[in-house]
């Protein structure tokens, strides 16, 4: 569990480090592209993979998706289906409760090979291994060399592209007012956050965000349902600037994220593992040094 935290704060320090550069290759070009859309039979659930297409269900149904599932489906859509990684994880992180940009997106870069030294690949056999199935003679029940020089079946050939509009809703803004503000954000709707002090709470949806990076309507009433946890909460849908003219940054609290740098104002840090600075270079470099300060951590309790 602990590791699998470590693998989200690794891909928050990589977006840190290296901003916008996460939606798009980031360390070598992605090899062996055929398209720039997202197979059908994946939208739809059709695949012909049993476990895939009950997974994919079950991500409509209630927006979670088990991990390796997910890498299973970008290894199908990458590396099987040959699309380039962008328009897929768009589609994906839409969809996931606990979507994450720096997560996902990395994630299926990790799988396509241009976030790593290779591609992932996994065939039939290991499916059944891990999610209990007994499917066979499907396109992915080869062995792992013949995988890599897969043509791209036939059923994975038709492809869309990623489309979706947010829709954030209309919300009363006249009850705003200039006073010390705890600024909440689609990624910060933590509900401890000074909740003993006095200060008005508001929780601002920019749409030039969620035009750039579209979540479905499940997604986002499940945003909503968990700020209700944050007391006497006001919503404000417009852009930080807008925002601004009502509040002045001397009053404005916000929590660092990649996605507020341009936020005027005090900026305070995120709880996650202990913060570690610079380019690790691979997780397993980055696991190295985290694991020692959680060791220090832990004796000095």
């Amino acid at each position: 569990m602990v590791q699998e935290l470590a693998w989200r704060d690794f891909f928050q320090n990589v977006w840190k480090q290296k901003g916008d550069e996460i939606f798009t290759d980031l360390i070598q070009p992605q090899e062996q592209v055929e398209n720039h859309g997202i197979p059908t039979a994946i939208l739809k659930g059709e695949t012909g993979i049993q476990i895939l297409d009950d997974a994919l269900k079950t991500l409509y149904e209630t927006g979670y998706l088990h991990n390796h599932l997910r890498m299973y489906l970008a290894s199908v859509c990458c590396n099987i289906a040959h699309c380039h990684w962008s328009e897929p994880a768009k589609w994906l992180y839409s969809n996931l409760l606990d979507g994450d940009l720096a997560s996902n997106h990395l994630s299926w870069q990790w799988v396509a090979g241009s976030f790593s030294s290779k591609k992932y690949f996994a065939n039939q056999d290991n499916l059944n291994k891990y999610f209990g199935g007994t499917q066979k003679n499907t396109f992915l029940d080869v062995e792992y060399s013949e995988l890599e020089t897969l043509k791209t079946p036939e059923i994975l050939k038709e492809n869309a592209k990623f489309s979706l509009h947010t829709d954030l809703g209309d919300f009363e803004t006249s009850s705003l007012d200039s006073r010390k503000t705890l600024l909440f954000t689609y990624y910060n709707l933590d509900p401890n956050w000074y909740d003993d002090e006095d200060f008005q709470r508001v929780l601002l949806l920019e749409p030039s965000f969620f035009e750039k990076h579209p979540v479905s309507k499940k997604v986002l009433d499940f945003a909503f349902e968990l700020s209700k946890n944050i007391p006497d909460l006001k919503i404000f849908v417009g852009e930080f600037s807008a925002l601004n003219q009502i509040i002045s940054k001397e009053n404005i609290y916000y929590k660092e994220h990649p996605t507020n740098n341009h936020f005027l104002g005090t900026r305070e840090p995120r709880k996650s593992l202990p913060t570690l600075e610079g380019d690790f270079g691979s997780f397993f470099s980055y696991w190295k040094k985290i694991k020692k300060e959680l060791q220090l951590e832990f004796e000095s309790r």
